[in-house]
């Protein structure tokens, strides 16, 4: 079974089970400052999740684009992926832990859908602790479908608990699927430390939200929330032990093989022809997401930029020394052409950045190069100091192994020990930037954050009254402390203009505007003069949030009941980001 048709028969089996499919939203959070991107098909849900009703009602399925970074150092193995699909049903406060799981069980194993063999199958459950308590009911539910006790495992809350996505949040246990994918015998005990049981799906039973003190609260709504990945599923439906081996991949593997003009690759070797795969297929996505990202040293755009440069790194270790991560991207947008339509939308701004940051990366390897000539030069022993190659990472982005491989051609060695410890001082410095920078956001649904959602609203419509109706959103990001707003306009704007937009949503908030919530189809929204830019992510039914006459937009939301609520608006800063994009940072005070 081809991964086409494995997401095709996941959408098609619950709708037969009354799900309504909603398309793949955004890779970059649209209001979950928590994240930088799309880590789980829950993230654009989590206003449902909380209670906000869905326009296409309490059964929903999706295919969501997801990236995590988390295991980044790991891609190059059988299964870790930087960029993954992930298949999710979702009950909002429907139906739970009994048909959520015999409709799993039915799923993979009958012979209309996956047909996988139930002996094959093993099950972890929640076990229980002082937060929550053992989940007999999932176990009982699995026993009474035919798994046996010896292949059901009791597991603590780090194996079978999910969430929050942020600090604080919806979460719960959850009760996890494994398939014996060898072709050795089947044990007759599940041992969930063989990796030779892989796990195949993950449901999730949202009971509780994670407050701000650290307690679970039980949630008034329950919901089911699961997960199962495309590419690790369509490998083990085609008895292949690495992902790297199904048709998502083949094509893009193929192509580096013959720009490195390699036939049969050494263990090194194939670690970086599935680097490169990976982490271009993840650039190719991350460039045609519609929010329009570039590689930059900030957020997104810094892992983006270190997914191309790590591609190009090991394009070298294989000997590829021209340009070549733009032809690597037009081996994979054919594959997701059909499933991804903005991928072919987009697909020449992903060649034109792919092919622009890999030229500043040559230039730096070259800025790099003389400066590791400079070094060596002034060396009395043979030995490069920790310091000076943590100099040529941190102020040249010259990667280490780049180093090791200069120092290793001319008969040096590093210092790894006091590089490491320069390094690890460095990522700490990073990682508290970044806890202090992403420590909450809609997860927690703070007051702050509906307010300057609906601030962002007033905002854009302002920005099309001043600067006209060519205005168009290109994403946005909230914290509880700020917003952030980008848009399309060519041209800096003015102090007059920027006031003007400052005086126009301030009068609004001032009027005591009432905020209106009201459910229709996407054309009907359009009809009614809504705006909405991001049509393909729409499903049949949507959320329209209307300020007065003043300002009308498809939404998920949340938002004030009242623009007074909301307090005075201020526009902080004003800039661009990217060729006729610009970007506004405001704060309520």
């Amino acid at each position: 079974m081809k991964a086409i048709d494995l997401r095709q028969k996941y959408l098609k089996f619950f709708q037969t089970k009354n799900h309504k499919v909603i398309p793949s939203a955004s890779l970059i959070p649209e209001n979950d400052p928590t994240v930088l991107f799309t880590t789980a098909g829950m993230h654009p849900l989590v206003p449902f999740l909380l209670g906000q009703k869905h326009p296409l009602g309490k059964r929903i399925v999706d295919v969501q684009k997801c990236i995590r970074t988390g295991d980044i150092d790991e891609v190059g193995d059988n299964s870790h992926l930087t960029f993954f699909e992930m298949l999710g049903n979702w009950s909002l406060g429907d139906y739970f832990k009994e048909e959520a799981i015999n409709w799993s069980y039915e799923f993979l194993t009958d012979k209309k859908w996956l047909n996988l063999d139930p002996e094959r199958l093993a099950i972890s459950v929640f076990k229980g602790d002082k937060d929550a308590p053992k989940d007999e009911f999932s176990f009982n539910t699995w026993l009474s479908l035919g798994i046996k006790k010896e292949r059901i495992a009791f597991l603590p809350k780090k194996d079978n608990w999910w969430g929050p996505a942020g600090a604080t949040g919806p979460c719960g246990p959850d009760t996890e699927m494994f398939y014996w994918a060898s072709n050795e015998k089947v044990p007759k005990v599940f041992d969930p430390e063989d990796n030779r049981w892989f796990e195949i799906w993950n449901n999730v039973f949202m009971e509780y939200n994670k407050n701000k003190e650290g307690k679970y609260e039980l949630l008034k709504q329950k919901n089911v929330d699961t997960g199962m990945g495309v590419e690790r599923t369509t490998a083990i439906l085609q008895g292949k032990d690495s992902v790297f081996d199904t048709e998502v991949f083949l094509p893009i593997i193929t192509k580096i093989k013959e720009m490195a003009e390699i036939e049969k690759e050494t263990k090194e070797q194939l670690r970086s022809i599935r680097i490169i795969a990976d982490h271009l297929r993840a650039a190719s996505f991350i460039l045609g997401d519609e929010k329009r990202i570039t590689p930059s040293n900030v957020e997104q755009g810094y892992v983006l930029r270190r997914l191309i440069r790590k591609s190009i790194r090991h394009g070298r270790l294989l000997g590829i020394n021209n340009n070549f991560t733009m032809e690597i991207a037009k081996s994979i947008i054919p594959i997701y052409k059909n499933q991804y339509e903005e991928l072919g939308k987009y697909k020449s701004f992903i060649f034109e950045e792919l092919d622009k940051e890999e030229e500043k990366f040559r230039k730096t390897i070259d800025k790099g190069t003389r400066r590791f000539e400079s070094i060596i030069s002034n060396l009395k022993s043979k030995t490069i100091p920790g310091e000076e190659a943590f100099h040529l990472y941190d102020t040249y982005g010259f990667p280490i192994e780049l180093t090791k491989e200069l120092a290793n051609e001319k008969g040096f060695k590093i210092d790894e020990k006091t590089f490491e410890i320069e390094f690890k001082k460095h990522q700490e410095k990073s990682r508290l930037g970044t806890e202090k920078k992403f420590a909450s956001g809609l997860a927690d649904h703070s007051i702050n954050t509906t307010k300057l959602h609906t601030a962002t609203h007033l905002l854009h419509q302002a920005l099309r009254n001043v600067l006209g109706d060519k205005v168009q959103q290109k994403g946005s990001n909230i914290t509880p402390e700020r917003l952030r707003f980008d848009f399309s306009y060519d041209n800096k704007m003015t102090d007059e203009q920027i006031k003007k937009v400052e005086s126009i949503v301030n009068e609004q908030i001032k009027k005591s505007i009432e905020v209106k919530r009201e459910e229709m189809s996407p054309s009907e929204a359009k009809t009614k003069g809504a705006l909405g830019f991001f049509e393909s992510k729409y499903g049949d039914k949507v959320s329209v949030y209307s300020v007065g006459n003043f300002s009308k937009e498809i939404c998920t939301g949340p938002h004030v009941n009242n623009t007074k609520e909301i307090g005075k608006f201020k526009i902080v800063k004003e800039e661009a980001v990217a060729a006729g994009i610009r970007r506004i940072r405001a704060i309520i005070e």
